[in-house]
């Protein structure tokens, strides 16, 4: 999941709590593959574990791809995939960036006709972690009460092993496709200078496509936390734009504390906003989405709650109905995220001596707006407005050299690009996957509250698309970007066999 604007580093924190080791070994596989499980041997020429999610994944989880901000050491994995892919016979290629080890990997499956082809864009880099806060290693694809955890294990190296078995799965049957099938592994998708952008501007010819699919949609449990509920596919990603809260105050010696502090002066401006919401906004994407979830759940209270956020006839109403919604909903942070701008405190800057009052404190707010709803241009004034007399500033953080007018511009751009379109092969293979995967859960398009690399392809005009492939509950959904990382096992063979059935659409018969 795309953080994609100039990176602020952690490194020195998180190498003081062990975040900083570099592993790059291909990791021993445990327990069987799903072929010694089915009592079936491999294809030919396809290993049986590279036919199995969790012993890919396995692998893909010991190699330490850690992305501080400007890239992390990919080459590893990208040769351990090469060669998984250079085994069933499919030409795969190592493309280079100019930062050292921080490596692009494109593979083509060659198809019968010439379709536009098909890309499948999954990210090799991962966040960073914080080491000594993990109950078990997060490079060593740990399995523990049917859950395999890992950074990366949702996000989203999980996904890739989906994606890569399903694939191998028809080709080790002799299936051929009937467009040629793209599978980039991109670098630099958690920040960094040579992601998808970089790869798009020096080599479009290679990842040209007519349809995309990445990370996004959610695979929702019901309330039992098992039993998928709502199967989606995000069509558009929310607006990503930063924001910085700058205090200043007096130094002096620490010695001598005074009022005019700019920590202090800073935590209260934090107090004013932690609480306070930006409006509630339903687009035709979000509103397909709420009303595809009030129809898959079988919770009634949060059913009548989400029919009172659809048919709400003024703000007030459509407020209150919304803080219901998320009271009632088994993932909550997830569906008030869903509901508005959210703006999310990440990283503070104050201080450099323990006997110094620092002149100066800095807060980073990550924010994310819903497409057709607020604008970021809007929302930056309603926060101004709420921190006039915090005696703070509220600064858009835009690109180098950009002024905070091109900035509002360029996010307007982006506020107003219309998600991607529902009509395509690739969307009716998804729905269609997903009606024969999980038939007793409602299929539904929806917005992804997150980030992705889809820039190069939508900015184009190709529609992209995403999905997590794999039902998870609130407590594997918080996990991402966070400690404990962490898939159902059962859930990741499903995923699989969700992606094989949604190949199988491009199938030649």
């Amino acid at each position: 999941m795309s953080d994609s604007s100039p990176a602020v580093s952690r490194r020195t924190f998180l190498h003081r709590t062990g975040a900083g080791a570099v592993l790059l070994a291909g990791g021993a596989l445990a327990g069987g593959t799903a072929a010694a499980a089915s009592g079936t041997a491999a294809p030919a020429g396809i290993a049986p574990a590279d036919l199995d999610p969790l012993a890919l994944l396995k692998r893909m989880l010991a190699f330490d791809t850690q992305n501080f901000g400007d890239g992390g050491v990919t080459r590893p994995h990208a040769e351990m995939l090469k060669s998984v892919w250079n085994s069933a016979g499919v030409s795969a290629e190592i493309v280079p960036t100019p930062k050292k080890d921080n490596v692009h990997l494109i593979a083509r499956i060659e198809g019968t006709t010439a379709a536009p082809p098909l890309l499948l864009l999954g990210h090799s880099d991962v966040v960073p972690v914080e080491r000594a806060k993990w109950s078990v290693d997060p490079f060593a694809g740990v399995v523990q009460d049917g859950e395999i955890y890992g950074r990366g294990a949702l996000d989203m190296k999980g996904a890739n092993a989906a994606f890569i078995t399903a694939l191998l799965r028809h080709l080790g049957e002799g299936a051929r496709f009937d467009r040629d099938i793209i599978v980039l592994t991109d670098c630099d998708e958690e920040a960094g200078q040579y992601g998808s952008r970089w790869l798009a501007e020096q080599h479009w010819d290679k990842i040209n496509a007519g349809m995309v699919l990445t990370e996004g949609g959610w695979f929702l449990a019901q309330k039992d936390r098992t039993t998928p509920m709502l199967i989606t596919v995000t069509r558009q990603d929310k607006v990503y734009f930063n924001l910085d809260l700058v205090a200043d105050g007096t130094a002096t010696h620490s010695s001598k504390p005074n009022p005019d502090s700019a920590i202090a002066r800073l935590s209260r401006a934090v107090t004013a906003l932690d609480t306070w919401l930006a409006p509630v906004t339903l687009t035709p994407v979000t509103r397909q989405y709420f009303a595809a979830l009030a129809k898959a759940t079988r919770d009634a209270p949060f059913r009548r709650a989400l029919e009172l956020l659809l048919s709400a006839k003024s703000q007030p109403a459509r407020e209150r109905a919304a803080a219901l919604v998320v009271k009632r909903s088994s993932y909550p942070w997830l569906h008030r995220a869903l509901l508005r701008t959210t703006h999310a405190f990440v990283i503070e800057d104050a201080g450099y001596k323990e006997n110094v009052i620092p002149s100066t404190a800095t807060l980073r707010v990550n924010c994310r707006g819903v497409p057709g709803g607020q604008r970021p241009r809007d929302f930056l004034k309603a926060v101004r407005e709420r921190l006039s007399d915090r005696k703070v500033a509220v600064k858009l953080v835009g690109n180098p050299g950009e002024s905070e007018e091109d900035a509002l511009k360029r996010l307007d751009e982006t506020f107003a690009k219309p998600p991607s379109s529902i009509d395509s092969p690739l969307y009716a293979a998804i729905s269609a996957a997903a009606a024969r995967t999980y038939p007793g859960a409602v299929f539904a398009p929806a917005l992804f509250e997150a980030g992705t690399s889809l820039a190069p392809w939508t900015s184009r005009g190709v529609p992209g698309y995403g999905v997590y492939p794999y039902v998870l509950d609130n407590d594997q959904l918080v996990t991402m970007h966070g400690t404990d990382e962490r898939i159902s096992v059962a859930a990741l063979r499903q995923g699989a066999e969700f992606m094989y059935r949604m190949f199988d659409r491009f199938r030649v018969r």
